[in-house]
């Protein structure tokens, strides 16, 4: 109840004991009424629940042929080799960039990536500053 968090107006303990009791007996008054109105559903679930069993034990009773069944996987080791790295050389910069200078440790594998080379501005002809 957002109201008995206010402390700017006075609380009314009461009222909202009524207001609370008021929502109990709704909820209690439609859970008397529901059976006979949506009882109906009960059934439907039901009948579903047997035939989705039906179905359940089916399909576990069907055999895949072997070349859809589900394969052992493989363990990383057999397909990823990690060497050692090499030595950290001595360097001002220490740590920084020391991969980048052996080509078989360089994060671009394939080529260099030239994504968000070109400007939008330039594509259109338009200065460079006349977006902002």
């Amino acid at each position: 109840m957002a109201n008995s968090q206010r402390t700017s107006e006075p609380i009314n303990l009461v009222h909202q004991d009524e207001f609370w009791k008021s929502h109990v007996k709704v909820v209690k008054d439609l859970a008397e009424v529901w059976p006979n109105k949506w009882g109906f559903l009960t059934e439907t679930y039901n009948e579903y629940e047997k035939e989705s069993m039906k179905l359940a034990e089916a399909a576990r009773k069907v055999e895949l042929p072997h070349h859809l069944a589900a394969r052992p996987s493989t363990p990383p080791e057999k397909y990823v080799q990690v060497g050692p790295s090499p030595p950290v050389p001595q360097t001002s910069q220490a740590v920084i960039g020391w991969r980048s200078s052996h080509s078989h440790l360089q994060l671009e594998k394939y080529n260099t990536v030239h994504h968000g080379r070109r400007s939008f501005m330039k594509e259109l002809g338009w200065p460079l500053g006349s977006c902002n």
